[in-house]
């Protein structure tokens, strides 16, 4: 028995006082309210109307389930109604994450657009490497997250992918050397490189670039703190790659990289079984415009040109 819509027949009936009524007004048949109400009062084991000529009027134990009824009705009303604001994506719960070194102007962005996008729902974003966000997404602990590419994406769904050429952050020469930085002319300095654990295959695609354009690396360093990185860079002694917008300490300096061999590639990305969440949708929406506001990326398919080797490629990550 579906005991809130026997009780809402109750309620109405005692509204009512009269079945042929109370029928009409719930669009149904005398004969079968009547059942439902028999039926109810069955289960609960009390007698709720005394009939009469006139109508329905309630017994002492029925007004008495009456007060207690309409809190009921009430209460199954407002969880219908957050159900349907969690089902439009308008309330609820996003479990989120981004990868390190996003960027601060991006998160701000990110979590700004996301609470004026849906302020019913609450965004619970934490920082993640690509590897614990795969395992997670599959564990079902994350709703969502930010990866870098190239990651395996078997079993979800992704947003837009976009994406920004990298340059080198070296020691100030004082601008003894002007212009895109060869690759190759880093040979012989050590490289700066987040742990291969977190990202192992954008890890080793970024060596294999380095090594087919003639830099390879004396020592990889496995580093991601911005404070030790850079204090690697100013020893004079190693390199590191960074977006343009990275911040650089006083003393050394960002590089362009000639031939724009090496790009950093990010997207959204959910479970397939997610596809159809509202709340997921805006998160990727938002993710991209962050991304393109605010972290100077466009769509990976901007950047491809018709017969030029080197076009980025979202699966393969780093490519020439």
């Amino acid at each position: 028995m579906d005991l809130i819509k026997h009780v809402r027949y109750f309620v109405v009936v005692a509204e009512e006082r009269h079945f042929g009524r109370a029928a009409a007004r719930l669009g149904m048949a005398q004969p079968s309210l009547s059942q439902r109400i028999q039926r109810l009062e069955r289960e609960f084991g009390i007698r709720l109307f005394d009939r009469t000529s006139r109508g329905a009027d309630l017994t002492e134990g029925g007004r008495l389930l009456l007060a207690e009824a309409r809190p009921l009705l009430a209460q199954a009303d407002a969880l219908a109604g957050a159900a349907a604001r969690v089902r439009s994506g308008a309330a609820g719960l996003l479990r989120a994450a981004v990868p390190p070194e996003l960027g601060s102007a991006v998160v701000a962005a990110l979590v700004g657009g996301f609470r004026e996008s849906t302020p019913g729902v609450r965004l619970e974003l934490r920082e993640l490497g690509a590897e614990a966000q795969l395992a997670e997404l599959a564990a079902g602990t994350l709703d969502a997250g930010v990866l870098r590419h190239p990651v395996n994406v078997a079993g979800l769904d992704l947003g837009e992918v976009m994406c920004r050429p990298l340059g080198a952050v070296v020691p100030d020469d004082g601008g003894a050397a002007d212009g895109p930085l060869a690759l190759a002319a880093l040979a012989g300095c050590d490289l700066v490189l987040f742990p291969r654990r977190s990202g192992p295959a954008l890890h080793d695609e970024i060596l294999a670039t380095c090594r087919r354009h003639g830099f390879e690396p004396g020592t990889v360093i496995a580093g991601r703190d911005p404070a030790f990185v850079a204090g690697m860079v100013l020893s004079g002694t190693a390199v590191a790659f960074a977006s343009r917008d990275r911040e650089v300490p006083p003393g050394a300096v960002w590089r362009e990289l000639a031939g724009a061999p090496l790009w950093e590639r990010l997207s959204a990305a959910w479970l397939r079984s997610r596809r159809d969440d509202p709340a997921v949708g805006l998160f990727g929406a938002v993710v991209e415009r962050a991304l393109a506001e605010y972290g100077g990326m466009v769509p990976v398919a901007q950047t491809v040109v018709p017969n030029r080797s080197g076009a980025p490629v979202p699966r393969l990550g780093f490519t020439v």
